[in-house]
């Protein structure tokens, strides 16, 4: 059954990866610039829709000038036709070397994105090492990205029952769970708390903090980032002395 959930979980990031074609939603592990954009080019000019530089500059994240570049240039290497149908219409065509081309960094992202996978999960299993040493049964998740589904995933392999999910940044629900504020982590029973985000793992752990919850309590994959997350914890910690001795 967990075997099953690890390659549905695989399914799924593909899938986003051919809908959603953002570098930043991405985030392709170990590919370079050149070959993130190539991709992410060719993907979206398979589809043989009309479409303008201004609205791919859009989904690439990058200036209309640069946009004209990575086009011309895979033009020059063959692998798309720039053509004018109807006359003052540009029209971007794949070639045969493009649709090659794209199949074998296609077949590079799978590889990129598996050894990710395969390293966070040692990771998150590295992370829950000592909560479960320790008797922790009811773990909550601050974060509803990739990471988050992983840390799902290696729970239910450990047989951690989830309490629920927290996000400030997201609602509704994820994975089926609905998603509550970090407020929310005032009313709940935990044993320990997993930050899945590891952009805003310090300042969540600093906010966190402040609202009372034990640091023993919190786990992150990602505050290995040092000093920073450091200083927001001590400033934290700081903070709500200050409101202790004036309480």
């Amino acid at each position: 059954m967990f075997l099953l959930d690890s390659y549905l979980f695989l399914c799924s990031y593909h899938e986003r990866f051919e809908g959603d074609l953002r570098i930043e939603r991405l985030r392709l592990r170990g590919m370079d610039l050149q070959g993130q954009r190539d991709l992410l080019l060719l993907t979206e000019l398979e589809r043989g829709e009309a479409i303008t530089q201004r609205s791919l500059a859009t989904k690439l994240g990058v200036a209309l000038g640069l946009t004209n570049l990575c086009l011309k240039r895979l033009a020059r290497k063959g692998y798309i036709k720039i053509a004018t149908i109807p006359p003052h219409r540009v029209r971007y065509l794949l070639t045969p070397q493009g649709f090659a081309e794209k199949s074998r960094l296609t077949s590079e992202y799978v590889k990129h994105s598996l050894s990710y996978y395969r390293d966070t999960r040692r990771r998150l299993k590295a992370t829950l090492e000592k909560p479960v040493q320790s008797g922790a049964k009811r773990l909550a998740i601050c974060g509803t990205g990739e990471l988050a589904e992983l840390a799902y995933l290696t729970l239910r392999e450990l047989e951690i029952t989830l309490v629920g999910f927290v996000d400030d940044q997201s609602a509704g629900t994820f994975l089926s769970y609905p998603v509550r504020p970090i407020a929310s982590l005032r009313e709940w029973e935990f044993d320990g708390l997993l930050i899945a985000d590891l952009e805003r793992g310090p300042q969540i752990m600093a906010r966190l903090v402040r609202q009372g919850i034990p640091k023993e309590k919190i786990f992150s994959i990602g505050l290995a980032a040092g000093a920073s997350a450091s200083c927001d914890v001590k400033r934290a910690e700081a903070t709500q002395e200050r409101q202790r001795q004036t309480g």
